[in-house]
């Protein structure tokens, strides 16, 4: 029995590989397992082979998004004033070579010769600021201030660094940071740092005051809640700016001068050896604000998106506490004040102040329910603002201690406190996508600077893209004097004038046709009771001054870009003229032209390479008086003008943009060099470089 068991066992293996093989023949592969099977034999993984499958698949995952800058949204608060929007930020090389704020090719400045040193607008640029002010504006655009601050959404941590230097030269020494990223998907923080350690193009090294030394420094946070109701927008601010008042080289004729003699720049005589100005503040800055009922989109989803509430309450709270010092030692050796007062071979003046400000306001809008066609929609803006200020002055003095014996200390001159309160309103109507009114209107009503104002009226017509638009504007100012006009000691001016508010009239048309890359402006003002700084004849006794009559000015701009196919053509310029020329000393005609071409290098490197000239007409140079930081009218000197030009290429490769010019390449063509003030020439050619680079990961 158990040997038939046995064969026909056998038979039935023999069947089955029989049956086996003839599958194998058919597919030349193993048929998948019957489904009816739910065991399957695993090998054991081990804990190295795990590892590296998970970390695969991790990295599998972070290659699947491509980060580029459409992850990095930016805003500022003018943006934020009537919606929540934000733009990609720009990380092209347009106007990258254009970092100095003194050949700003569309708002130009005289200087004292370099960046960082003391400047004003080379053209008619009125304020429009009313209320106090004290009046030292001379480094204001050196200064970071809180509505400067860019506010930033971002996926990934952001940072921006940039440097700009001169090849061989500390003339020009400027380094800026940025860093900011999400902590929380709805909430940014981050940092500026602006640092400029410039020694300018006249200076002696070795004198430690002579040297520009600028620090900009901010942060700043922006929460939005998840609802997208409330927006909190906070900033600290710090500047201290170290700007050199040397009274001017003493070799005046340095241009003209044929005789021979070696002249070391960077080793010149100047008639201040230890005098600089040194300003400082530091505040902090919060805005926030809430959307009330119907909240609109518009672009939802996309990255042009807008969030447009219908009612909206607002605060804002900012605190500075500032300090303006002058500091000079030894004897002034060559007439560049008129006088002392308090020590001949000494100055430690100061103004020092503390500005607190709140305001809160109320926005209404009315518009229909369908955001996609902008018609009839009224805006409306109700606010009240209090400002509180406190001042106080002190000049260095000698005095005679209990035991008879000199000693020197800071004697308070004068301390005020005051306060101010302003209402405001801004109101827009929009009759269409074609036709808009705007108003603004502000007004102080109780305090130091009552009857302050400030009206503003825009109507603007638009015909569509290919036709341009049309803006007309109307506004009427009256303004206080600043305080250096009216109470002012130092140890070389004290003034104490009792001046009428300043009153501007204005009237202009706009035109701009961004398809033909045109825009055209004609502006007239009418200016009553005009302050400025005047002296005698020739003199450096600089006084305030007001004009009794009445000044007209006529300002027309035209802006206009061609192109050919990658040959471009950019210009601007500007025509002035007025009544009192040699009391408002501003050239009649400055122009701007930049030509260069766009090209793509070994397929990968996108540059511009071109050449820029700047001109102004002959104009009476105004004078600069060191320690209260003033242009003033003083001598009557002219000096002649010509051409300024620059060589440059630009480029950006990825994340990096590069630049490289020859600033003021025709020095010794026409003139050995140029002045905008008197007394004080400007920068020599100097070859220059800037980069920025660019990290989002």
């Amino acid at each position: 029995m158990r040997k038939k068991l046995k064969y026909i066992f056998l038979l039935l293996m023999c069947l089955s590989a029989h049956s086996v093989f003839a599958q194998y023949g058919q597919n030349n592969r193993p048929k998948p397992l019957s489904t009816r099977d739910t065991v399957k034999a695993t090998r054991q993984i081990s804990d190295d082979e795990m590892l590296d499958s998970l970390r695969k698949k991790e990295d599998n995952k972070k290659d699947s998004v491509i980060f580029n800058s459409k992850f990095i949204r930016v805003t500022n608060e003018l943006l934020l004033n009537d919606s929540t929007q934000t733009f990609a930020i720009d990380t092209g090389i347009t106007q990258f070579e254009n970092y100095n704020p003194l050949i700003n090719p569309r708002s130009p400045r005289i200087s004292l010769g370099a960046v960082g040193l003391a400047q004003r607008s080379l053209l008619f640029e009125p304020s429009k600021t009313i209320g106090f002010d004290v009046g030292m504006h001379a480094l204001d655009v050196y200064t970071l201030k809180p509505q400067d601050i860019k506010y930033y959404n971002t996926r990934v941590p952001y940072s921006l660094l940039t440097l700009y230097n001169g090849f061989g030269s500390s003339a020009e020494q400027l380094f800026k940071i940025i860093h900011t990223q999400n902590v929380k998907p709805n909430w940014n923080v981050g940092f500026n740092l602006n640092f400029n350690g410039s020694k300018g193009y006249y200076s002696t090294n070795s004198i430690l005051g002579q040297n520009i030394s600028s620090l900009n420094a901010a942060i700043f946070t922006w929460y939005e809640s998840k609802s997208k109701r409330y927006n909190l927008l906070a900033n600290a601010t710090f500047n201290n700016l170290k700007s050199p008042e040397t009274g001017s080289i003493l070799k005046d004729d340095v241009f003209t001068d044929n005789s021979g003699t070696l002249f070391y720049k960077n080793a010149a005589p100047v008639r201040l050896d230890h005098s600089y100005e040194n300003w400082n503040d530091k505040g902090i800055y919060v805005k926030q604000f809430y959307y009330i009922g119907r909240i609109d989109s518009l672009n939802k989803g996309k990255d042009n998106s807008k969030v447009l509430p219908t009612q909206r309450v607002a605060h804002t709270f900012s605190v500075v506490n500032g300090r303006y010092n002058y500091i000079q030692s030894g004897a002034d050796t060559y007439n560049v004040f008129p006088d002392y007062y308090f020590s001949d071979k000494r100055s430690r003046d100061s103004l020092v102040y503390t500005h607190i400000q709140n305001e809160f306001s109320y926005s209404f809008y009315l518009r229909s329910k369908s955001v996609k066609f902008v018609k009839n929609e009224l805006k409306l803006d109700l606010g009240l603002v209090h400002d509180f200020w406190h001042y106080a002055q002190y000049v260095s003095d000698t005095t005679l201690n209990q035991y008879g014996a000199k000693y020197v200390q800071q004697d308070k001159k004068q301390s005020t406190t005051f306060q101010d309160i302003t209402l405001k309103a801004k109101l827009s109507y929009r009759f269409s996508d074609r036709i808009g009114f705007e108003g603004d209107l502000r007004q102080i009503v109780q305090g130091r600077d009552f009857g302050n104002y400030f009206y503003d009226f825009k109507l603007i017509l638009a015909g569509g893209n290919r036709v341009g638009k049309i803006i007309l504007d109307a506004y009427s100012q009256n303004s206080s004097p600043p305080l250096v006009y009216t109470n002012w000691v130092s140890n070389h001016y004290i003034f104490h004038n009792d001046f009428s508010n300043q009153k501007t009239t204005s009237l202009s048309f706009n035109y701009i046709n961004n398809p033909l890359e045109l825009d055209i402006k004609a502006e007239y003002f009418l200016i009553s009771n005009y302050l400025y700084f005047a002296a005698a004849s020739g003199g450096t006794d600089a006084r305030p001054a007001q004009l009794g009559a009445d000044i007209n000015l006529l300002k027309i701009s035209i802006g206009k870009n061609l192109k050919w196919r990658s040959l471009h053509f950019d210009n601007y310029i500007v025509y002035q003229k007025t009544d009192y020329q040699s009391t408002l000393r501003t050239p009649e005609v400055y122009t701007y032209s930049n030509l260069y071409i766009n090209k793509t290098l070994f397929n990968v490197l996108q540059s511009s390479i071109g050449t820029d000239v700047r001109f102004n007409t002959e104009y009476v140079a105004p004078s600069y008086a060191p320690s209260i930081g003033q242009f003033y009218n003083g001598a009557n000197v002219t000096f002649s003008s010509y051409p300024v030009a620059r060589v440059y290429i630009k480029a950006t490769l990825q994340r990096t943009n590069l630049f490289l010019a020859y600033d003021y390449a025709n020095q010794g063509l026409f003139s050995k060099g140029y002045y905008t003030v008197n007394r004080y020439p400007q920068q020599d050619a100097l070859l220059k470089f800037g980069v920025s680079w660019t990290f989002y990961n």
